[in-house]
């Protein structure tokens, strides 16, 4: 990575960024520091997929490998998969169930528990007076690194700071809200999906937060009369500009869904036709008649309701250019077996390979591609103005969450940006 001028780094604003923050090594290691490893709180799952004593589930909080496990007393725990004596990965499983309460490294056979504590070692005193550890060798100072956990709505979320204020501060008010929205009661899981993509977390990031895109891009919307832009719609932002929200309602009354190409730009070219409509329908379930919720809580999840699709989207980044998307999918624990099959039928919507959702990841791709060598030059962020506000209507006509990522993102990264970037020249 070369970086002429590091200074023009340090110069990106919520409307312009540097493309470097896509390519650069350096930077993407500030980012584990300052970002991840830093003050925000991490989505790391679900209280549902670990209902049980001993049940547990591999995630990550930006790179580093995690494990959140359900304790003796219900309480949840999360520590770093990564054995204190030589590195290795502990858990090598993506979920399951340690009802014996022990976590061993394959490598050594160090054992821990699920509170991450460790509990046993081979040969700790050697054999027949040869080898082992020193009498004063301390199991607890040998044990796993540990992250702060609190969860809010069945929602779990880890920090590896100590500074950070509460997780329901860190969401907000607002946040607070929408979350409480789509967990309105107890979930279950139906099933989830990885998606990767040759793309930086940002970009991604910017994707979920970038409503400007959705009915140009996602051909299945104006198609198939989802969405169109002129629906009753809004957007709001936390005060930070970290997380924000977007909601769409149904149409009122009865509407000629065959009108909705005429506020597209483009439509899918040739006859299109459903065989199934059951696929798009939507069922209000919910006291509001939103048909479209899509939230990002900085810095690595987004909830969604799409029609009746439920959903938690958490990224999880490999490397500048390597992102994984891990899609959970959800209903309600009270859903009959035919709620369930609708929502099975709806997930078609959303995916990796999902009718509306698909177009995305690309969308990531091209702007990977498309940035490589460009250090020095920036992006234009200025639909709907230079500023970020925190509450808008209608959506669709704006880049705002999108400089309010930016704004967010800017303001943890600091001096460490241009920093990382003077170390890339």
């Amino acid at each position: 990575m070369n970086i002429n001028n590091p200074e023009l780094v340090k110069n990106s604003t919520p409307t312009s960024i540097d493309y470097a923050v896509y390519h650069s090594p350096e930077i993407f290691a500030a980012e584990q520091k300052n970002i991840f490893r830093g003050k925000t709180w991490s989505y790391i799952g679900l209280e549902a997929e670990i209902p049980n004593k001993g049940d547990f589930r591999s995630t990550h909080v930006g790179q580093t490998p995690i494990v959140m496990v359900r304790g003796d007393n219900g309480e949840i725990h999360a520590w770093v998969n990564r054995c204190a004596h030589k590195g290795a990965t502990v858990c090598r499983s993506l979920r399951g169930n340690r009802a014996d309460d022990a976590f061993v490294c394959v490598y050594h056979q160090w054992s821990y528990d699920a509170t991450g504590k460790l509990t046993g070692v081979p040969f700790r005193r050697g054999l027949k007076g040869v080898g082992g550890y020193p009498k004063d060798f301390d199991l607890e100072a040998h044990s796993l690194e540990q992250l702060r956990v609190e969860t809010f709505e069945g929602m779990v979320f880890g920090t590896f700071s100590d500074d950070v204020a509460g997780l329901e501060e860190f969401l907000g008010p607002v946040m607070r809200k929408y979350i409480a929205r789509v967990f309105q009661r107890p979930v279950k899981v139906l099933g989830y999906a990885r998606q990767y993509m040759a793309g930086n977390w940002k970009l991604y990031s910017e994707n979920s937060r970038d409503s400007y895109h959705g009915g140009l891009l996602h051909l299945f919307y104006p198609t198939f009369g989802i969405y169109r832009q002129s629906q009753e719609s809004a957007g709001e932002l936390s005060e930070e500009g970290f997380h924000n929200v977007f909601t769409v309602s149904k149409p009122k009354g009865d509407v000629d869904y065959s009108s909705f190409g005429d506020e597209a730009n483009r439509q899918m070219q040739g006859e299109a036709k459903l065989q199934d409509e059951r696929v798009i329908a939507f069922r209000p379930e919910i006291d509001d008649d939103v048909g479209l919720h899509i939230q990002s809580v900085f810095p690595s999840v987004v909830v969604q309701q799409i029609q009746n699709t439920l959903a938690t989207r958490q990224i999880v980044t490999h490397g500048p250019d390597k992102t994984e998307l891990v899609w959970t999918y959800f209903g309600y624990a009270d859903d009959d077996e035919e709620t369930t099959r609708h929502r099975l039928r709806n997930l078609n919507l959303v995916g990796p390979s999902g009718l509306i959702s698909m177009e995305d990841g690309e969308a990531v791709e091209l702007c990977q591609q498309g940035t490589l060598g460009a250090e020095g030059k920036h992006s234009f962020v200025e639909m709907g103005g230079i500023d970020v506000q925190e509450y808008y209507a209608p959506m669709g006509m704006d880049e705002n969450s999108v400089r309010g990522f930016w704004k967010g993102y800017l303001s943890l990264m600091g001096d460490s940006l241009v920093d990382a970037a003077g170390e890339a020249a």
